[in-house]
């Protein structure tokens, strides 16, 4: 089937989306362009931005296709020309035995379509059924492969690919065959569970209904027990009158005993309270009497007192006259000896003042010991300065050396912050990054580590010019110098760890140092202030791959006055990249129309590099800390000297000091002797002078003494007085004491007598109140009980009792206390026997709880519902059956071709790989083999003879890999392929050109057989000298101002021309 495309006035709208022209017109497209493909394979050869996708977008559109799975806008109106208001796409299908052609018009302000097949208007659905029978599916990546979908391919989930698979190759009942498996599956499931849980439910009803079983036959038994205990209950009022009055006429009686009782205990009573009375009137006089005795014998005990005290008294003055006459003796004593020792010293003095030559001459020896000594203060001077400078020095290198300590630990935490910045937002790239600062000894040259954590930033402010101009990935790359450093460590990461990261090679020959184009002297009248190389630092490898990546030694940084004249600089500078103040600059200029074309997008806050660390600044620092650490062990080492040499001198010091001292006394010491000798003499004389009459000072002490002896005799006399009037009153005390006891003991017996009977008249009076009161309440019971059992037994007043209800007990008449007799009365009576039977029959009653009449009803009603399920179970049961049959039969049907199939593409896959010494595999994956929905085709791929296979990922393998994998598979379903053509926009343009060639050498000898579908390949470029077929159809793009419309190309008169002007240049 061939595939004719013509787009009327189709305007493709991708260079407005993607570049934004500062000035000038809208791009420019065609208003008519008609394509006339060939029945295999079609190379679509054009320029970038000459209109190559607008085939592959009028074929997705003309064919029903979705706008969303082009990828380029998410609506029909988009896709028109700027300035139309409608745009039509034709496409006319090649069938038997007519073809068919659909057009499809397109109207932008309300963002409709109208359809027309065969020119005829028709409806959506109509057409999609048309095309579905001619089994075309651009919503099919196996098929319909449009350039922004390229990356899409790898994304695939197995199980999308497998369905993709079918849908675009398998036979037309493959799928629908996958489908009602699924479907099947899932009713299977719902039967089971369905099955189960009614199962369940019959089993627990079945158990349910025994119970109810067991229950019926309780509810008889119930209602037996309650005919019995309602008879017994007409009979309880009548057992319970006859207790109750029996009751009464007994505790009538108690009563009456307990009140005669209560008044011979009152007469008892009296006689005692007035004894008591008696005898507290006496132990109150004896009390008082007491307490006058005690308040006399305390009066004279203090006069006592007084005079024992004045007797002390006086022993301490006789105490203090001796006391002060040793005082006087002892000092006698003292001055005698003073004079005595005065004596000897003088003695001593002066005969060493007789023995003691003239005095020597000791000058010259005392001027060598002040000269030696000057000298020395001197040095000890010189040496203190000394220590003073070198402690100072050292204290203002210990300042300097923490300051740089804390400068360092700020630059250290500025990194730390950093490290967790990768960490929070790459966990992957840091953990790599651990492993690599453990292992850098198994690389053979140096790697950096990822470039956000080695640029540095001179200034944090031009941080987001450096982060808009490097990708996020590279960011996030490792950098490495060699390249087999680089593949051994995407191995290890990639593949051994499964972790995601980024890696890239510096180039072998440094482009660290290149020079920019024009020097930035030059650039400073546009508003430049630097080159983007000069705003950080970093490492050699790393600013070499910038250069030469990115260029950032030749894109120039500008401030707001370059935005003021970005027209003029873009003119005059010719610079490809540009940065202003908040805004980067891109200009291209046109392969066709030589027009600059600049897109403009504004700058965001930097997020990787707000924070940098000056490395300069760094290492200065670290030099300048080793340098200040030498110093202070310098300055150690002289001041340990210094010290040493101090306390030399001061040794030297102290030894003259006390030459010079001796000297200075040996002078002295003559008149030193004749000065104390006068002093002596003097302090001799005074000590003569004072001198005391000892007998005279007796004398006196002793009248003193014989005065105070006298008046501790008078004393004494006074005292023995009081002592024998205090005996004779606590002897009349002790008396008083004595009776008084023995009345306190007479009045206590009686008292306790009195609260004996006192208690046990309390007890009669409260027995007898509470008899009385039992009697009462007896008496109302009788009443009540006796109405109560004539109203139960419905009697007259005038009717007897029924001789049913007339047995009862007697009692014997023991003499027992009350509460004893009442207890025998309960238990002996008829009440108890009709009590005890009542209870009996309830408690036996109440054994068959929750019954009611409705049980029986229940019982039948679940009878017939086990019945119902029973059948219904059995019917779902057998299309449980029916359905797994289905599935058997279904599976057969699909599972044996879809083998087939998959074993062929991986056949052709294989052979595919294997003329590029690679290796890849097709396999179906099952996980479950009852689980249809999650069947799936699984791609491996092998690229390097180091690695394993791999299955084929968005992540693992890198973007040219990918495009391999993705065109070899394709075109391992070309032969296969059932559906009328297939579309591939531009996959090769991730491919190095040793597998564009291959692959493109494949593409041509598959799409160029006899059995194969229609092939549409897009690409902007081919490699020179390719292999080429005669069944090809190379169609070329052009697109510019200077083309002809599309009714005056005539490619016969062009080719008549090109003959003519070779026969002229020939001549």
């Amino acid at each position: 089937m061939d595939l004719v495309e013509s787009p009327v006035g189709y305007p493709k709208r991708l260079a407005d989306v993607l570049v934004k022209k500062k000035k000038g017109n809208p791009e420019r497209t065609y208003d008519v362009c008609e394509v006339r493909p060939g029945p295999n394979l079609n190379m679509i050869v054009g320029a970038n931005g000459t209109g190559k996708s607008s085939i592959v977008c009028a074929i997705c559109l003309g064919l029903a296709g979705k706008p969303s799975f082009i990828g380029r806008a998410d609506k029909v109106g988009l896709f028109v020309k700027q300035g139309c208001l409608k745009g039509v796409v034709e496409i006319e299908l090649s069938k038997t035995p007519d073809n068919i052609i659909i057009t499809r018009e397109i109207q932008v302000v309300n963002n409709t379509s109208a359809w027309f097949i065969n020119r005829k208007p028709a409806t959506l659905k109509t057409v999609e059924e048309q095309i579905a029978a001619l089994n075309i599916q651009v919503d099919n990546l196996c098929q319909f492969l449009p350039q922004d979908r390229v990356g899409e391919f790898a994304k695939l989930s197995k199980i999308e690919l497998l369905e993709a698979t079918e849908k675009s190759i398998g036979p037309p009942e493959m799928y629908r065959f996958h489908c009602e498996l699924k479907n099947f599956r899932e009713k299977e499931r719902e039967l089971e569970n369905l099955c189960r849980d009614k199962t369940n439910s019959l089993e627990k009803m079945r158990q349910r209904i025994e119970r109810y079983k067991q229950d019926v036959e309780r509810y008889h038994e119930r209602k037996r027990h309650l005919d019995l205990i309602e008879m017994l209950e007409r009979k309880r009022p009548w057992v319970e009158y006859e207790n109750v009055r029996r009751q009464h006429e007994d505790v009538k009686q108690s009563r009456d005993q307990a009140k005669e009782e209560l008044k011979n205990l009152k007469e008892m009573q009296s006689p005692v309270t007035k004894k008591i009375q008696e005898t507290e009137e006496r132990f109150k006089i004896l009390d008082m009497k007491m307490r006058d005795k005690a308040a006399e014998i305390k009066h004279i005990s203090q006069k006592c007192k007084q005079k024992q005290d004045a007797l002390e008294m006086k022993d301490k003055q006789i105490e203090e006259i001796h006391k002060a006459l040793r005082m006087k003796k002892d000092e006698e004593i003292d001055r005698q000896r003073k004079i005595h020792n005065t004596h000897k010293m003088i003695e001593d003095w002066k005969n060493e003042l007789n023995t003691m030559a003239d005095c020597e001459n000791l000058q010259p020896q005392t001027d060598a010991v002040n000269n030696e000594l000057k000298k020395l203060q001197e040095e000890r001077a010189n040496i203190d300065s000394d220590i003073s400078d070198l402690t100072a020095e050292k204290m203002n290198q210990e300042r300097e050396k923490k300051r740089i300590i804390d400068r360092l630990g700020q630059l250290n935490n500025i990194m730390n912050m950093k490290e967790e910045n990768l960490k929070g937002r790459f966990r992957d790239t840091h953990s790599a990054l651990m492993w690599l600062r453990r292992n850098k000894e198994k690389f053979k040259k140096k790697v950096c580590e990822p470039m956000m954590l080695e640029i540095n930033m001179k200034d944090n402010r031009h941080a987001k010019y450096v982060e808009s101009h490097i990708s996020a990935n590279d960011m996030r790359a490792f950098v490495f110098e060699s390249q087999e450093d680089m593949e051994m460590f995407l191995v290890e990461m990639r593949d051994h760890q499964k972790l995601r990261v980024n890696a890239v090679c510096a180039p072998a020959q440094s482009c660290a140092e290149s020079l920019p184009s024009r020097p930035i002297g030059e650039l400073r009248r546009y508003g430049f202030f630097s080159y983007l190389r000069e705003l950080f630092d970093a490492p050699h490898p790393v600013m070499s791959y910038l250069c030469s990546q990115y260029h950032v030694h030749d894109v120039p940084v500008g401030t707001e006055k370059t935005r003021n004249m970005i027209e003029r600089v873009i003119q005059e500078t010719k610079f490809r990249q540009i940065y202003t103040a908040e805004e980067k600059y891109i200009v291209k200029v046109s392969a066709y129309t030589n027009l600059t074309l600049s897109t403009n997008t504004s700058l965001r806050a930097a997020q990787f590099l707000s924070s940098s660390v000056d490395t300069d600044e760094r290492r200065q620092l670290e030099n300048q800390q080793q340098d200040i650490n030498n110093s202070i062990k310098s300055l150690d080492m002289r001041l340990t000297t210094l010290f040493e040499r101090q306390k030399h001198l001061e040794r030297r010091d102290n030894e003259l000091r006390q030459q010079k001292k001796e000297l200075l006394e040996r002078g002295n010491r003559r008149k030193q002797l004749e000065s104390k000798i006068g002093v002596k003499y003097d302090s001799l004389k005074q000590l003569e002078q004072d001198a005391i009459n000892l007998e005279k000072e007796s004398e006196q002490a002793n009248v003193k003494i014989k005065e105070i002896n006298t008046q501790k005799a008078r004393l004494v006399t006074e005292l023995m007085d009081l002592i024998k009037m205090c005996v004779s009153l606590n002897v009349t005390k002790a008396d008083l004491a004595l009776e008084s006891t023995t009345v306190a003991a007479e009045k206590n017996r009686l008292e306790s007598e009195y609260k004996a009977a006192s208690v046990q008249l309390g007890a009669a009076e409260q027995r007898f109140r509470e008899l009385d009161d039992m009697k009462r309440v007896l008496t109302e019971n009788c009443k009540e009980l006796l109405k109560k059992a004539r109203q139960v037994c419905k009697l007259s007043p005038d009717q007897h009792l029924p001789k049913e209800f007339q047995t009862v007990c007697t009692k014997t008449n023991l003499h027992i206390p009350l509460q004893f007799w009442m207890l025998y009365t309960i238990l002996t009576s008829p009440h108890c026997c009709v009590t005890h039977a009542s209870f009996e029959e309830k408690t036996r009653a109440s054994c068959f709880t929750g019954l009611n009449a409705s049980v029986v009803e229940e019982y039948n009603k679940q009878t017939q519902e086990i019945q119902q399920l029973t059948e219904y179970l059995e019917e779902k049961k057998n299309e449980l059956d029916n359905y797994r049959q289905n599935i058997s039969e279904v599976k057969e049907r699909w599972l044996n071709p879809l083998k087939k199939l998959i074993e062929q593409i991986n056949a052709k896959f294989s052979n595919f790989f294997s003329s590029m010494q690679c290796v890849g595999e097709v396999d179906l994956h099952v996980e479950n083999e009852e689980e249809y929905d999650k069947y799936g085709i699984r791609i491996r791929v092998k690229f390097h003879s180091s690695t394993e296979l791999h299955e084929l990922t968005p992540y693992h393998q890198s973007g040219g890999e990918k495009s391999v994998s993705t065109m070899l598979y394709l075109m391992a379903l070309q032969e296969l392929n059932r559906c009328p053509f297939r579309v591939v926009d531009e996959i090769n343009q991730g491919m190095d050109p040793m597998n564009e060639r291959r692959v493109f050498e494949m593409v041509v000898k598959t799409a160029c057989k006899e059995s194969t579908s229609q092939y549409f390949f897009i690409t902007p470029k081919l490699l020179q000298n390719l292999t080429y077929n005669d069944k090809m159809t190379v169609l070329f793009v052009y697109n510019g101002p200077f083309m002809l419309e599309a009714n005056k190309w005539n490619l016969k008169s062009f080719c008549r021309r090109r003959r003519r002007l070779g026969k002229m240049d020939e001549q």
